[in-house]
């Protein structure tokens, strides 16, 4: 069966968008572990608007934070940031054990690859990340600029077709850009043999960013968490603190789902969570176990995993640990199948 699914670089308007708006809640958290975060960033053609809700002890420039960020993701053009951030409203503030929102969540883990993620998603977020090393770290790519996409086509366990959009300095011919990229990302990557390659398919892609186009935080939510390939929840997870269900549920989904599969009881796990506003509890929690270990069914574990593992907001921030400041990490490649995140451990009951 064939799968696909997108990878985006840093510098792709969606996902600087992203790293601000993470960066933003890193900010807080560092200043005020009790921070309640829920911002939006969006930037079109020279200037960006960060607006929502804080409520927090901590004051800094927030506009001046957006643009370290934009140029360290590598654009240095002006950018004109505009600010209207506001304190949560009365009713928000009254909540105080219960969740914010009406939330669905969903995790997955597969046994597919080492990482525990669908290995088309691995394949992308490989490729997207090797076009961010080669243009930070190899001199020989210093053409390229930090925009840039990956999609990649997988049937089973093979690459069938991968398709590169990489921006580059006029000075690139087009022919040049894409020997180079066959040769030091694709090939290592993918291999060769059978795999159908399109580097930049229009020709030249030098206007990038938010001079070409804009970007909105939260719109990459299908790169952010499985490629699209099983069901996503309903809102992102950018700009949210981690008490925030959206954020900390689905990071709980997925550490679930990891448990799923490394006690071996599936070669594949969906945990499905479901929130009401006002609420602790989720109001539905669905563990099924896939793949060959369930015998070609599906196994219900919900009783299992309600048993093991306490769902309520409160409570996952503290078994994960999640007022850390680590989020802006998680707003290129994937939040999920990387090392150095407390969801990705093994769970320990």
């Amino acid at each position: 069966m064939f799968k696909t699914v997108e990878s985006v670089t840093q510098g792709q308007p969606d996902k600087v968008c992203d790293q601000i708006a993470d960066a933003i809640v890193d900010e807080y958290l560092r200043r005020d572990k009790q921070a309640r975060v829920d911002v939006s960033v969006m930037g079109s053609h020279g200037m960006m608007m960060i607006g929502g809700e804080v409520t927090s002890t901590a004051d800094f420039d927030i506009g001046e934070l957006a643009k370290k960020v934009y140029a360290e993701i590598g654009y240095h053009d002006d950018l004109e940031v505009f600010v209207n951030i506001e304190t949560q409203s009365d009713e928000m503030k009254r909540i105080h054990n219960g969740v914010t929102d009406n939330v669905v969540v969903n995790g997955y883990a597969t046994t597919e690859t080492r990482e525990l993620m669908p290995r088309a998603v691995v394949y992308a977020h490989n490729l997207a990340r090797r076009l961010d090393d080669l243009r930070r770290t190899d001199p020989s790519f210093s053409w390229l600029k930090p925009d840039g996409k990956v999609q990649v086509t997988m049937d089973g366990s093979r690459v069938r077709a991968v398709t590169i959009l990489a921006s580059h300095q006029v000075s690139m011919k087009d022919r040049d850009v894409q020997s180079a990229l066959l040769e030091r990302v694709l090939v290592p990557i993918t291999g060769e043999e059978g795999v159908q390659m399109v580097i930049n398919p229009i020709g030249s892609f030098t206007e990038v960013g938010f001079r070409a186009d804009s970007g909105s935080s939260g719109r990459k939510v299908t790169v952010d968490t499985y490629g699209g390939l099983i069901p996503h929840g309903d809102s992102s997870l950018a700009g949210k603190d981690p008490n925030k269900v959206n954020r900390a549920g689905a990071c709980m989904a997925r550490h679930v789902a990891r448990y799923v599969v490394e006690q071996g009881l599936a070669t594949a796990a969906l945990i499905n969570l479901v929130y009401s506003m006002g609420r602790a509890e989720p109001i539905h929690v669905q563990a099924t176990a896939m793949g060959e270990k369930s015998q070609g069914a599906k196994m219900d574990l919900t009783n299992l995993i309600k048993q093991k593992f306490d769902f309520r907001p409160e409570a996952i921030v503290e078994r994960l640990n999640l007022l850390q400041p680590l989020y802006r990490a998680t707003a290129s490649y994937g939040h999920f199948g990387r090392s150095g995140f407390p969801w990705e451990e093994v769970a320990v009951i």
